[in-house]
This record gives C-alpha cells, sequence and structure tokens, in this order.
C-alpha cells in the first residue's frame, strides 16, 4: 500500500510546481509516483458547482461556508475509490490540496481558530464519516501570502481558464488561511506536517521522503 502526501498552501503558493518537481525527483529513484488534485474541476459535479458558486452562480451558496465545505468534501469523498486505486498501484501519491484546505478556508472565513469548531467539523465530516484516508504527511508550503497572491495574479493573466474566484481575489481571506494553515501545522492536525519553503529544493525534499517512508 502506497503513502499518501498531501501538499497545502493558499492560492498561489506554488503547490504544482513543487509536486511536479518532487515526483520527478522520486521517480528518479525508482518509486511508483501519482498525483492528483483536488477540487476535481471538469471531473466532479460537486467540484464544478462550488467553481461556479465562486464566480457568483447559484445565487447566495458561496455565502454558505458549511455549504462551500460540503461541496468540496463530496468531490473528495466520490474520489474515494481513485485514491485507493492509487495508493494500491504507487509508492506513494501526491496530492494537491486535500481536507485541511477546507479546514483552513473553513476557519478563516468564519473567523476561528484551528482549535475551533469548524476545524472539527471538516475533519470528522470527510476522515470519519467519509472514511477518506488520512495523510501519512502533510507539506505545507510556507509561502509569503503577499508572493503567493502576486503568483496567482500573474497565473489568471497567462490563462483566461485560471480566473481568479471570489476567495483568490479577497486578500484579507488569504492572510487569514495563511494563519490558520500554520496553526494547522504546528498541531500537526490528524499527521505529522512539514514546511516547505521558498529556498527548499525539489531534490532535498524528495530525498527526505524517501527516508522518511523507508522507516
Amino acid at each position: 500500500m502506497g503513502q499518501l502526501i498531501a501538499v497545502e498552501g493558499v492560492d498561489g503558493a506554488g503547490k504544482r510546481t513543487v509536486i511536479d518537481g518532487v515526483a520527478t525527483e522520486l521517480r528518479a529513484r525508482g518509486a511508483q509516483v501519482a498525483t492528483l488534485a483536488f477540487p476535481r474541476y471538469g471531473r466532479s459535479v460537486h467540484a464544478d458547482l462550488a467553481a461556479e458558486a465562486l464566480r457568483g452562480a447559484h445565487g447566495d451558496l458561496a455565502e454558505s461556508i458549511s455549504g462551500m465545505a460540503v461541496l468540496f468534501a463530496l468531490d473528495r469523498s466520490g474520489a474515494r475509490d481513485e485514491l485507493s486505486k492509487l495508493l494500491a498501484d504507487n509508492d506513494i501519491v501526491l496530492l494537491d490540496r486535500y481536507v485541511a484546505s477546507s479546514a483552513a478556508y473553513s476557519a478563516a472565513r468564519s473567523g476561528q481558530d484551528a482549535d475551533g469548531e469548524i476545524v472539527r467539523w471538516v475533519g470528522e465530516l470527510e476522515f470519519e464519516r467519509f472514511a477518506l484516508p488520512v495523510p501519512r504527511i502533510q507539506l505545507l508550503l510556507d509561502i509569503p501570502v503577499e508572493v503567493a497572491a502576486e503568483r496567482a495574479r500573474r497565473r489568471a493573466e497567462l490563462d483566461s481558464t485560471r480566473a481568479l474566484d471570489s476567495y483568490e481575489r479577497d486578500a484579507g481571506l488569504q492572510y487569514r488561511t495563511g494563519a490558520l494553515y500554520q496553526q494547522l501545522a504546528d498541531r500537526e492536525w490528524y499527521s505529522p506536517w512539514w514546511r516547505y519553503r521558498s529556498d527548499d529544493d525539489a531534490i532535498g525534499l524528495a530525498e527526505t521522503i524517501t527516508k522518511t517512508l523507508s522507516r
């Protein structure tokens, strides 16, 4: 059975770039590696409904913190069989966002901290009621929020399919979410958390992952 690693961070933190680099290095070391990104836009009706809501559709749906969290949770729940197969067929599965994303954004939107009710509710909903696998490691991209925001802005300018949604346009929300991620990492919410900083490299991270998972 493979090991699950979730890569987390605010919008524009560079999750896809880090995952691609680490996956390449791990494969060079002989590991079987798969990747999966959440939300599964274009593949999941729940993810697509959430994306549409964040761009103004579906009435006041986007205003509901728990409603949006449930949509993202249903997207991940719908991928449970796919995740199980990826873990059965590979040594390592790297996820671009996972359950902690909903915990961080939901708490940031509600003004709660990592010890609040909504973080506990998200964990119970997804890991217990939906029985999603708990990550072996959760990797936080510890990037300054202003740097991540500029990356997201440039990305949107270059790719019309990645226009900023209402979460990404809300600078205050991004700062609060960044702080929530730090709290989740400090508390090692559900599993060990590692921090990846802008001066770290994929080769070093792949080496650390290899050593840790081989113990």
